[in-house]
């Protein structure tokens, strides 16, 4: 992701924002962020930042981990993101601020450890994120952050997008793409390293994700992201053709119950 419009493509309004945190977080993410905060050995008492927060489970699950005398703030550039977290986090253990991370509106060394979950694919300047990353974490602290591997290791993505691609356009297909084509693993530990990480370490883990349908799989996909939009404007004929051609080309990741395949991530961290 090198661009703003990027960026923006991928900004949710609010309802997609209650979707996203129903049907993504309570999916996937939930887990994810799970194994996030285990790998990042989140202690009591730590300051932590959730930095891209979205709707804020890697805060919400972190919260506990450095309880009592901990503090999490989730941060994130998107109103609705936060507003839905706020919604979400009614035991007002987290402060909930909207922000850019490239520019974190935080003072020097304020965090024991920042946690950053699938947002820096996003990040038109990765550089520059991590540099703020590392310049609000105190001497010791630590980056924990979690990124989609390719889809070459998230191959049922690679099917829905080439399906996207044949009946809503090559734009919508690669709007599915994009969380896919951030940095590999070598990469980004090579951007950490030239930001003055060290200590480096990585993990790749993986999920397994089932939806009881491919139409359900797409509905869910659509509402949670902007494909919403460009998947609204098809007539009933071409959206019939998009379901019928998904669930003929998912049939290697079909069964009884419905659809169900793996999905890859990896988990890096970095000390100041």
């Amino acid at each position: 992701m090198n661009d703003h419009t990027n960026v923006a493509a991928w900004q949710l309004d609010q309802n997609s924002a209650a979707a996203y945190e129903e049907f993504l977080v309570g999916r996937i993410f939930r887990r994810w962020a799970q194994r996030l905060v285990t790998y990042s050995n989140a202690a009591p008492d730590e300051r932590v930042l959730d930095a891209g927060c979205g709707t804020g489970i890697v805060a919400r699950i972190v919260a506990s981990h450095v309880a009592p005398g901990g503090s999490v703030v989730g941060v994130d550039l998107n109103e609705g993101m936060i507003a839905e977290a706020r919604r979400q986090e009614t035991a007002n253990e987290v402060t909930w601020r909207v922000g850019d991370l490239e520019r974190l509106p935080f003072e020097d060394g304020s965090f024991e450890l920042v946690l950053i979950e699938q947002v820096l694919q996003f990040i038109p300047n990765r550089d520059r994120a991590l540099a703020e990353a590392r310049r609000v974490l105190a001497p010791g602290g630590r980056v924990v952050l979690a990124l989609l591997r390719d889809l070459e290791f998230n191959r049922s993505y690679e099917v829905l997008a080439g399906v996207l691609d044949r009946h809503a356009g090559s734009t919508v297909g690669d709007m599915m793409r994009s969380p896919f084509a951030g940095p590999g693993a070598e990469d980004i530990l090579e951007e950490l390293n030239t930001a003055g990480f060290r200590e480096l370490g990585m993990k790749h883990d993986v999920l397994d994700v089932r939806y009881p349908s491919p139409a359900e799989y797409l509905r869910q996909e659509a509402a949670s992201s902007p494909l919403a939009g460009p998947l609204g404007e098809l007539d009933n004929s071409t959206l019939e053709a998009l379901i019928v051609d998904l669930d003929n080309s998912l049939t290697p990741f079909t069964d009884d119950a419905g659809v169900v395949f793996p999905m890859e991530t990896y988990f890096v961290r970095g000390y100041r």
